[in-house]
């Protein structure tokens, strides 16, 4: 529906103009938040998470989600909270995060994420999934350089 290519605009125009940008999948910040308490650096990998003046999280919901995820999720929302901007792609409403994780946690998470937000609504089938059946974009595997396809 286009929600990753918004988000790509987005991030594009942040770079463009001089600033920074921290983009991550739901999975993807919270391995990280993960790797950070091994050596109880989670605060500082936060703040600097929260130094680039655009954050992404993109495809919540696309894999299971869990403590350890609400927990990353929030960490980031929380300490963005009012000074940084954050974006979030999802297939599911915000309302419905605490279907992915601990109810707790979402709901103090969409909180702070939904205050002062412009929540963008998509609606439609997947571009990729549209282009892939129309045969955009489609090029067929070859096993060497002579052209044989598998």
């Amino acid at each position: 529906t286009g929600k990753g290519h918004v988000l790509e605009a987005f991030a594009g125009a942040v770079i463009e103009a001089g600033m920074r940008v921290s983009w991550f999948s739901l999975e993807s910040l919270t391995a990280a938040l993960s790797r950070a308490q091994a050596d109880a650096s989670v605060s500082r990998l936060v703040a600097r998470i929260c130094r680039a003046e655009l954050i992404v999280i993109d495809d919540i919901g696309a894999l299971p989600a869990g403590q350890e995820a609400g927990e990353a999720f929030y960490r980031v929302v929380d300490a963005a909270y009012e000074r940084r901007s954050v974006a979030v792609s999802s297939n599911i409403h915000p309302a419905g995060f605490d279907t992915l994780m601990p109810k707790a946690l979402a709901t103090r998470a969409v909180d702070r994420l939904l205050h002062h937000a412009h929540l963008v609504t998509t609606e439609g089938n997947s571009l990729r999934l549209a282009e892939a059946l129309a045969g955009k974009g489609v090029v067929p595997l070859t096993d060497d350089d002579s052209g044989t396809h598998r």
